[in-house]
């Protein structure tokens, strides 16, 4: 009985640890009209407050009218902000596709 309520308890943990994963999607003109992906690290300091770096998405589309903006905390962040968030730093994914 013991081991199956601390199993209980411990999935519903991990699944409750996985709930904040957001992902906000921009689309600019038609949105992507290919598959074209290029991917930059938004970087943070104070636990996200202060941002370290500026990553453009229109540069980063380049000459293209219409693309979309996908910034995330994907699975690699979410690694990296486990070792990084103890000295305040975390990162976040940009995604531009077009």
């Amino acid at each position: 009985m013991y081991r199956k309520v601390t199993a209980l308890l411990l999935l519903c943990l991990f699944i409750v640890s996985l709930v904040g994963c957001a992902a906000h999607i921009h689309k600019v003109g038609k949105g992507p009209q290919g598959y074209t992906k290029i991917q930059e690290r938004q970087w943070y300091v104070l636990w996200g407050l202060v941002p370290i770096n500026n990553v453009d998405s229109a540069q980063l589309a380049g000459d293209a009218a219409d693309y979309e903006v996908k910034t995330e905390q994907a699975a690699l962040d979410v690694i990296i902000n486990i070792f990084t968030s103890y000295v305040s730093v975390v990162s976040r994914t940009v995604t531009v596709t077009k």
